[in-house]
């Protein structure tokens, strides 16, 4: 048996973070990923006067539940999808303007559901280039409250932007949901919120969020769990077997989902309190539903070559606004490795093949490369066009990998 340690969550380490900055008090975050993610969600938080001191194994974040300290702070969220969506909801709750801006990946991705929702809120948000993208300035005198209604159909991220501002409004927040993609993020969301003394109420589609404020706490941040998903493949693949300890029954990430995924295809899968192990065996083919655990699409897609028959994944339109366009991605690649594939709207379908040797074209990608590093292992002579990008979430991914492989 093989163990496996991985690197914190970068979903829970950038929820963490706006919750210790809008917390009453000192919160201190044990053993947050340090990535090019979440440093970039710090500096922001630096940027915008919120005390961050990072030491190893352990950050502490001093919150300021009156919002920032610096009024006309600029931002530069580089790649982080929750860094560009997620500090515009934080200082809306205080008073003055903030500029934002974000790489040009970035920049691409769509959060004009958030900014709508903002706007009905009373916030003044301005986009300066192209409507719903960075960059952008946020003009504000706080957040009343109210009632408002979200798409989150792109993105969970959206929500949870709202959910984390809501205790900051001075009447707190009833947000209706007409579409909501990635499900299980929102429950990371909601029970974060909790550990940070805030009780959020489901009705259904609608999300009631009291007023009141956090309070800081030490938190401890689990392994990341779509991190996890390249080892559990690897196994699966391979014939091993391979134990992750700290993510069990209890985890909060609805990614360690991967792991059924595996076992309906024929993989071992044993999840006890605080560790999930996966033991390789035949991979037989099928469809599978991935709309809640989009980000572990590339994960299976890249492995789906090795079934004994075609592996068909639906609803996950939203990977096409992911740092790519992770259907037509994972598509480009496997034809480059010569596997048959065919996909649709929100759909792709790997026919079984042997995939022989290329370059994987990343687009920048940090799961794409993770993935296919995957594919790698039973076939030699992958390479990649952008191998660093996985500093995005796992700066030391490509060594962790290796020495598992090298592992007897």
């Amino acid at each position: 048996m093989s163990v496996v340690e991985i690197p914190g969550s970068k979903s829970v380490t950038a929820r963490a973070l706006f919750l210790a900055a809008a917390a009453e008090g000192v919160t201190e975050l044990v053993r947050p990923l340090v990535s090019d993610d979440t440093e970039g969600f710090a500096e922001g938080l630096l940027a915008l006067g919120y005390e961050v001191a990072r030491g190893d194994g352990q950050w502490r974040i001093g919150g300021r539940p009156q919002g920032p300290a610096t009024d006309g702070a600029r931002v530069f969220c580089r790649d982080g999808a929750t860094t560009a969506r997620f500090l515009p909801a934080l200082v809306a709750a205080g008073r003055g303007t903030f500029h934002f801006d974000a790489s040009a990946q970035m920049r691409r991705r769509p959060l004009g559901p958030l900014t709508a929702a903002l706007r009905e809120l009373g916030v003044e948000v301005e986009c300066h280039g192209e409507e719903g993208h960075h960059p952008l300035s946020v003009r504000t005198d706080g957040v009343k409250g109210g009632e408002v209604t979200l798409d989150a159909g792109l993105s969970s991220q959206y929500l949870t932007a709202l959910l984390l501002l809501g205790p900051l409004t001075g009447t707190g927040l009833r947000i209706r949901v007409t579409d909501l993609v990635s499900a299980p993020y929102v429950e990371i969301t909601l029970a974060m919120m909790r550990s940070f003394g805030v009780e959020v109420e489901r009705q259904g589609d609608v999300f009631v969020v009291p007023a009141g404020g956090y309070t800081a706490t030490r938190y401890p941040v689990e392994p990341d769990a779509s991190t996890a998903s390249y080892f559990f493949a690897a196994a699966a693949v391979t014939g091993r077997q391979v134990t992750v300890p700290g993510l069990g029954g209890d985890a909060l990430q609805g990614d360690l989902r991967f792991v059924e995924v595996l076992a309906e295809l024929g993989a071992e899968v044993e999840v006890t309190a605080d560790a999930t192990t996966v033991t390789g065996g035949t991979l037989t083919g099928g469809t599978v539903n991935m709309r809640d655990i989009s980000d572990t699409m590339p994960t299976l897609a890249a492995i789906a070559p090795f079934a004994s028959g075609p592996v068909r994944i639906e609803d996950v339109y939203n990977t096409r606004v992911k740092e790519c366009d992770r259907l037509d991605a994972c598509a480009e690649n496997l034809r480059r490795l010569g596997v048959d594939v065919r996909t649709g709207r929100d759909w792709i379908e790997i026919r079984p093949g042997a995939p022989k040797a290329a370059e994987i074209a990343t687009h920048g990608d940090h799961r794409i490369v993770m993935s296919f590093a995957v594919t790698g292992l039973r076939t030699p002579g992958i390479t990649f066009d952008d191998p660093g990008c996985v500093r995005k979430t796992f700066p030391g991914f490509h060594e962790a990998f290796a020495a598992w492989a090298r592992e007897e």
